[in-house]
């Protein structure tokens, strides 16, 4: 039987537009989903929309609309979005169907009948924007201290679910489980937050104040708090209490949400979970904010990022990229035009497409428009393409797993790079006028086969993409007949069809000011240069395998270095300052984004940095051991 993998979305308040915050949970969770079908996994994807409470009824009001009615107009936004960005989610949640109704006032009724709920006369500080009440000495400076908005003070019989009861099961359970809440600093966050006493939490509101809700099955003058109601969304789409094959098929779920709303999905929600008596959450993973320069977006700001105008202006597949290349998941992450640019450049045009672009006219001229059977002796370089290609999808599978996404897709690019290094080195042009047809043969398999398999796995992030490139290779682009499988699967005599560029370069938008010019031209004239131009250089730790003297050449020495994920050959002038034996085991810095050179006929792929004085000569190295491989920045 196949592993099973549930993985959800919150639900987002539909008064909401859509913005860069809720499109990253949702391809976040849309991308996980993907790679772990490639895995051969059964999946569910679960997201919808949260549909109860104070402000959905105010605004509704305001349009002069029934609460339904006005819903129904306003999911709209979020099912067009996610259509648009190509999210393939197995169900959409509304928590006013029927469905889910009817789960939640089957959970109230059965709590309140095992005396989990009782009522009480409160008095306390309400905000109406989050329809939470505060302490007093939560307020900061008497406003909410989550959305700083101001406070009303009201006092009224409710109705509490028996919270506080499993405040010391709660933080036992997160000890023994560190899988449970991540990264591991938010697990350290909501142990902090249950080092105070846990109070019961407040599930009703009156009728008389709010109408717009589920009833409770035991006081038809209230409906229920609309986070009690919400989160039970997870359970109630799988087929809680009405389908037990399905909720057993497919529970426990991974929960993704933003760092936000941490504290309603890792305190509340299992404590309901615990009084229902049901298994908890595999893993619930808070991620961070993207944040224009170091502020979070917000409408009050104006800075709010729409995902469907950076899909219409860039492409969507180029928005899911740079999206999950850009964010380490967990931390927060700045989202800046020059940047979004910059990456898509530097990955897609320059690497991605510009090697399928050499590939497919490579194959069409030399080789009649068919992928050729590679034949002949392997070389070094043909072996090492060959394992790195191999490697690949546990090296996928393994990042993926731990919820290192970016990573997984920078392995997936180093495959791209070292194929294009590949090329180069191989100079299968050369090969061709020299009627090298086996040498030939063999160079364009192995650059079409890295191909297959970079398509492949980078599908779940860049579905419509990948899917051009399988076709202009010849494959299948439906993603039913997706396999990731070891090296040599492309078969020989595949025709291939050669299409447009995928990736045309992106030109930056010339914004500069004549003040902004003026400095510009102050700093050419001192020789400064800023921070973007700096970032594109890409320095790395290299640890020296081997050395030798280049023959007839005084001052250079022929190095194999170490990167961690891959080994380079490098040329280097110091051979009047280090003999071989002295290179090798150095850690060094390394320059790796240089393009190819030949020093003497001896293929060069990256430069050493050192310092200089007079005839003294010092490489720049680190201080203590590292590992091969570290970026340096």
């Amino acid at each position: 039987m196949k592993e099973r993998f549930y993985v959800t979305t919150p639900i987002y308040y539909v008064n909401d537009e859509p913005h860069i915050g809720h499109a990253y949970t949702t391809l976040l969770a849309d991308v996980l989903a993907g790679f772990q079908r490639i895995f051969g996994r059964d999946v569910y994807f679960l997201t919808g929309t949260d549909e109860h409470g104070q402000k959905l009824q105010d605004a509704a009001g305001r349009n002069n609309r029934p609460p339904l009615e006005y819903c129904d107009e306003m999911v709209v936004r979020f099912k067009n979005v996610w259509k648009k960005l190509g999210i393939k989610n197995d169900d959409f949640i509304r928590t006013t169907e029927t469905r889910h109704k009817t789960v939640v006032a089957q959970i109230l009724r059965k709590i309140y009948d095992d005396g989990e709920i009782y009522s009480d006369n409160y008095e306390g500080w309400y905000c109406i924007h989050d329809e939470r009440f505060w302490t007093e000495k939560d307020l900061l400076n008497g406003n909410c201290p989550d959305c700083n908005r101001p406070v009303s003070k009201i006092t009224e019989k409710n109705y509490f679910f028996k919270m506080s009861k499993y405040q010391d099961w709660l933080i036992d359970y997160i000890d023994k489980n560190p899988e449970f809440i991540q990264p591991d600093f938010r697990r350290n966050e909501v142990l902090g937050f249950l080092r105070q006493p846990l109070g019961d939490l407040c599930i009703s509101r009156p009728k008389s104040r709010l109408s717009w809700g589920i009833e409770l099955p035991f006081d038809k003058d209230y409906v229920c708090y609309v986070w009690f109601d919400a989160l039970i969304n997870y359970i109630s789409a799988i087929g809680y209490l009405s389908d037990d094959v399905s909720f057993n098929r497919w529970w426990p779920a991974l929960h993704l949400i933003g760092k936000d709303i941490l504290t309603t999905h890792a305190v509340y929600w299992p404590c309901m979970l615990k009084a229902m008596g049901l298994e908890q959450p595999r893993t619930i993973f808070a991620h961070g904010w993207w944040l224009s320069g170091e502020t979070k977006m917000s409408k009050s700001l104006g800075n709010v990022i729409k995902p469907l105008e950076l899909a219409d202006k860039y492409g969507v597949d180029a928005l899911r990229y740079f999206l999950i290349r850009e964010m380490t998941l967990g931390q927060d992450s700045t989202y800046s035009e020059e940047s979004f640019i910059s990456r898509y450049n530097s990955d897609l045009a320059n690497d991605l497409g510009n090697l399928l672009s050499r590939v497919m006219k490579m194959v069409s001229s030399y080789t009649e428009g068919r992928v050729p059977a590679p034949a002949g002796d392997k070389t070094d370089s043909d072996r090492e393409l060959e394992q790195r290609g191999s490697d690949l999808l546990d090296s996928v599978r393994n990042k993926i797993e731990s919820f290192k996404l970016n990573q997984a897709a920078e392995d997936i690019l180093e495959l791209v790079r070292g194929t294009n290094r590949y090329v180069e080195m191989n100079r299968p042009w050369d090969l061709a006028k020299n009627n090298d047809m086996d040498r030939l043969s063999t160079v364009l398999y192995n650059a079409a086969e890295s191909l297959r398999i970079v398509s492949g796995l980078l599908s779940p992030v860049m579905p419509e993409k990948c899917a051009a490139i399988r076709h202009q290779l010849g494959l299948p682009s439906d993603d039913h007949s997706l396999k990731i499988t070891g090296w040599g699967e492309l078969k020989p005599g595949t025709a291939v069809k050669p299409g447009d560029g995928l990736f045309p370069r992106i030109q930056k938008p010339k914004t500069e000011t004549v003040a902004e010019a003026k400095e510009s031209i102050t700093e050419l004239q001192e020789g400064l240069i800023g921070f973007e131009e700096f970032g594109k250089i890409k320095l790395r730790t290299a640890k020296v395998i081997s050395a030798e003297k280049v023959e007839k050449a005084d001052k250079l020495l022929k190095l194999r270095i170490d990167l961690g994920s891959e080994q380079r050959q490098i040329v280097a002038g110091v051979a009047q300052y280090y003999t071989p034996e002295q290179m090798i085991g150095k850690t060094l810095i390394v320059v790796t984004n240089l393009k190819p050179a030949k020093i003497r006929g001896i293929e060069s792929n990256g430069m050493l940095l050192a310092a200089k004085s007079g005839k003294e000569l010092v490489l720049v190295t680190t201080e203590g051991e590292i590992t091969p491989g570290a970026d340096i920045g």
